[in-house]
């Protein structure tokens, strides 16, 4: 347990009312989309950048873990208090600052969730466009520390191509500025871009300058059904070359067709081995003249069906199948191993037929969905962990398609960070010098190594 004199100088600090020590409170804040738990010894939510920076240099001075956490909705640990520690908390920390409309720029707190800025800055005609899945819980500050993606990337990026400056406190507890709110700035290095996606290894964001686009005139949206997934790979391949970037480029497998196929709100037939979800936005005569063009171009890549809506209400049945697959996948088995990785476009069906030789090899079922307009695969591996070895085995299929997605020119990781999750498979995709480099930031920055230790790095970097 924590020393009392601790406690008191973190209420001293954020008021008493926003210390938590019961068991309760600590076990809410010990988990997260990961399943996995490691309790903390206490939890404090901040209000201001101010008090998170007096609650850092307790931490740092008596080199107490550190965990900065928005909404707890990460895929690979990277809120998880694996070392005990403090937990702070930035949801309260919910403001919208400023929306500039002469210049498109958002000025807001960490704790702010995904889809409220969409909302608010929909309704003066602007357009925030990273919407990862969990957009209507997850917060900004979560985003800005995975670089978060979503559908919509193909077309218009990723977290990092929006964040113009940030306000971050540093491991010692000093509050900096980076960049600003010009898109042009070099002064300097770059400082904004190394903090997005360090996973809240490197400091504490505190306010996110954001980059803002007018909002699309109308947007239009299609369901195209496949006799194999390759057509559909391919149609996405064509889609690209015809040099059209449509906004979502979604795509399901036969695996995934089959989890949902007795709920989707639109029929599903079994000759269906894999479905796009496509839609484009931008001036209306534009995005017609897309939508035929790209019906012209994958007509010959054996399409069963296609469904294009005319409205809104068409729009959102066609997005609910894609809703229905997480739901859907614990029908297969009880328990999801979910990772995010990612391959060129043109060698997603290469990386599909390598799953499926990987589902046979150990015989578990593996599901996948995701981007298709970027490569980006959800891998499901759906077990029953109550089995024995089954964990073992969990652990070679995933490792084994860690190597495939690397031997394919991908990544293991898109948008979901690396956490804990992935730690033990950089040295696959990061050769030894440049993983050195990254410990080297790490130490500089955080010589105690305070900031959400054990985390990365598959070792103590604080040596």
């Amino acid at each position: 347990m924590m020393e009392k004199k601790i406690i008191r100088s973190l209420r001293d600090i954020v008021g008493k009312e926003n210390v938590y020590t019961e068991n309760s409170d600590r076990i809410t804040h010990s988990y997260d989309a990961t399943q996995k738990s490691y309790l903390p010894d206490v939890v404090v939510y901040a209000h201001s950048a101010e008090q998170v920076s007096e609650v850092v240099k307790i931490a740092d001075s008596l080199s107490i873990p550190l965990l900065p956490r928005g909404a707890g909705s990460g895929f690979t640990g990277g809120t998880l208090p694996v070392q005990g520690g403090i937990v702070l908390v930035l949801t309260r920390m919910n403001r919208i600052l400023s929306i500039d409309t002469d210049n498109l720029i958002a000025v807001v707190e960490p704790g702010v969730v995904t889809s409220e800025l969409q909302r608010e800055v929909e309704k003066l005609g602007l357009f925030y466009p990273p919407d990862p899945a969990s957009k209507d819980f997850c917060t900004l500050g979560g985003n800005v520390a995975e670089c978060a993606g979503g559908p919509r990337c193909v077309k218009y990026g990723v977290t990092k191509d929006y964040i113009l400056g940030l306000q971050v406190v540093t491991a010692s507890g000093e509050i900096i500025r980076t960049g600003g709110k010009t898109l042009k700035n070099v002064v300097g290095y770059d400082l904004t871009k190394l903090f997005v996606g360090s996973e809240g290894t490197l400091g504490i964001v505190t306010e996110i300058v954001l980059k803002l686009l007018p909002k699309p005139e109308a947007k239009k949206t299609m369901l195209v059904q496949f006799e194999t997934i390759d057509g559909a790979a391919r149609a996405v391949a064509d889609i690209i070359r015809a040099k059209i970037i449509p906004t979502t480029l979604e795509f399901l497998d036969a695996a995934t067709i089959g989890c949902i196929r007795d709920i989707s709100p639109i029929p599903l037939p079994d000759e269906c081995r894999a479905l796009l979800i496509i839609e484009v936005d931008g001036d209306s005569d534009v995005i017609e003249k897309q939508a035929a063009r790209i019906l012209d171009i994958i007509r010959p890549l054996g399409v069963l069906d296609t469904r294009i809506a005319e409205t809104d209400a068409e729009s959102e049945e066609i997005w609910e199948v894609r809703r229905k697959v997480s739901p859907s996948l614990r029908k297969v088995n009880p328990d999801k191993f979910n990772e995010d990785i990612v391959v060129p476009r043109s060698k997603v069906p290469d990386m599909i037929t390598a799953l499926e030789h990987l589902s046979e090899k150990y015989d578990v079922p593996i599901v996948n969905f995701g981007h298709a307009g970027d490569g980006n695969i959800h891998v499901n591996v759906m077990v029953d962990l109550a089995e024995d070895g089954m964990q073992e085995k969990v652990d070679m299929v995933m490792k084994e398609i860690f190597h495939a997605a690397v031997a394919l020119e991908g990544s293991i990781s898109g948008e979901h960070g690396i956490g804990i999750s992935k730690m033990d498979y950089l040295g696959m995709e990061i050769d030894n010098s440049t993983l050195d480099y990254m410990r080297r930031i790490k130490r500089a920055l955080d010589p105690n190594n305070t900031l959400n230790p054990g985390k990365i790095f598959e070792s103590d970097v604080s040596g």
